[in-house]
Order: C-alpha cells, then structure tokens, then sequence
C-alpha cells in the first residue's frame, strides 16, 4: 500500500492549504448553515476548513480533529480562537458522544482514510438528528488541473507513476461514489455537485517548488525520484502548462461536494 507523508504543516501549506481555504468557502456557502451551530471538522488539517467555519459559518463551537500531531499543533497556533477545540484524534474512532453536534464536514481527506465508510458512519453518529453531514474531495481524475496535468505528465516520463496517480488511486472522488456512500450509511436527502475555484499561479516555480515538499502523493513522488528524473518531469510540465502572457498559470480546481442528512 502507498503511504503518504503528512507532517510537514509549512509544506502542505504551500503545496495545497492556500487552495484548500478557497475551496472551504465554495463549501461553506453551499451549505449555508445558520450561525450558532455546533460544528465538527473531521480531518482538519492545518485549519484551512476550520478557519473558514469560524469567519463564515459564524459557528458556537468546532470540534476539529486530524491524525497528525503536527497538524493538530500548526491548526491551534494558527486559528487561536476560544470556540475552537483541536485534537488528534483517528477519523474512524472520534472521541465524541453520539448526537453532539449540527454539522459536521470533512475537506479533502475522506479519499486518504482507510475505511472512509467507517469516517462517515462516525461522522453520522456524532451529528444531531437533522444535523447535516457534508464532504468535498479533490476531482483528481479530472477537475484538479495542477495535479491532473501533473500525474499526465509524470506517466510520460516514467511510466511506473500511473500507480501513483490519485487519480486511479482513488475512485472515490466522483459523484456517483460519494452520493452512494451516503446513501448507504443511511443519510437521507443525499446531494452531489461540484464546487470549482480558479488557481492561478504567478510562475512555474510557484507551481513546481510545492511539489518538492514532500507532503502528499504528488510532492512525495517528487521527492523520490532521482535527480535527472525529476529534472525531465520538471521540464516536460514547463513545456504543456498553460502560460498568459503575464507568465502566470491560468488553471482550475474542481472538488465534489456531497451533503445528507441524518
């Protein structure tokens, strides 16, 4: 099995949380939850989901919780408000009651979970009676332009990288899927659409120079591979990325947001 890294709280920042907070406020604002509600974010990473509940959802508390430790630590310095409580807690086994909270949401995690049956069915168990539980995952197979065109031009170089590419990795992260899962572990109301922010880098460095920080499937395979290896794949991406004239890189991210409720 493929292990990703996911300790390096800067790196990922770089590589994915500024794009993460966008994506979070296209999620928020299609849920449209009313203020003063208890919230859960399973899977909180660095706090990009998080963050975004507190100056959106105008929320009375968030129970965040992430595996990593590291995580957890970046999140509390980085989201230092009193209704937030952050622990690193497994997303199959949350150290919560039953029915204790009105939303809770996951952001671009539930595709890494080993059971993500079983992070559902936890996050059905915590919520209220017509509490919602919601999701979004990267499109990676498609709508994830920075990484799709990544994976396709890894594949050019070495071929070896198709089992890498999440795109096949994880099957989950489309539509029928999603609402399926919901569906079967008993939500009801079950909606799956797709949510798209623009991502537009200044230059190819601040499109490359992510990737070679180790956190994650893509930036991991970077830094695995030897240096004449990486120099091709680096050079094959500068030749098909799309390029205004202004030498930014002018792409769009696709997630897939599902919601039910209990």
């Amino acid at each position: 099995m493929l292990r990703d890294s996911w300790t390096g709280a800067d790196a990922y920042d770089r590589y994915m949380g500024r794009w993460s907070r966008v994506m979070a406020d296209e999620f928020l604002a299609w849920l449209d939850v009313p203020p003063g509600r208890d919230w859960a974010d399973v899977g909180c990473g660095t706090g990009a989901l998080t963050g975004r509940i507190l100056g959106r959802g105008s929320p009375k508390t968030v129970r965040a919780f992430d595996r990593s430790p590291q995580y957890v630590a970046a999140a509390r310095e980085g989201v230092p408000d009193p209704r937030v409580h952050f622990v690193a807690a497994d997303a199959t086994a949350l150290p919560q009651p039953d029915a204790v909270v009105h939303v809770v949401v996951s952001g671009l995690m539930l595709n890494f979970a080993a059971d993500p049956e079983r992070v559902v069915w936890e996050m059905r168990r915590v919520v209220t009676p017509e509490g919602t539980v919601a999701v979004y995952v990267w499109d990676y197979a498609e709508g994830m332009e920075f990484i799709r065109m990544f994976w396709d031009a890894a594949v050019t170089v070495d071929p070896s990288a198709a089992e890498r590419d999440e795109g096949v990795r994880f099957p989950l992260c489309r539509p029928e899927p999603l609402g399926r899962l919901f569906e079967e572990i008993g939500l009801r109301r079950v909606d799956v659409r797709p949510l798209e922010i623009p991502t537009r880098f200044l230059n190819f460095d601040d499109y490359w120079e992510p990737f070679e920080g180790g956190q994650g499937p893509a930036p991991g395979y970077v830094v695995s591979l030897d240096e004449d290896t990486r120099a091709k794949l680096r050079a094959t991406l500068a030749s098909r990325l799309p390029c205004d004239v202004d030498g930014t890189l002018p792409l769009v991210a696709r997630a897939w947001g599902v919601r039910g409720t209990h």
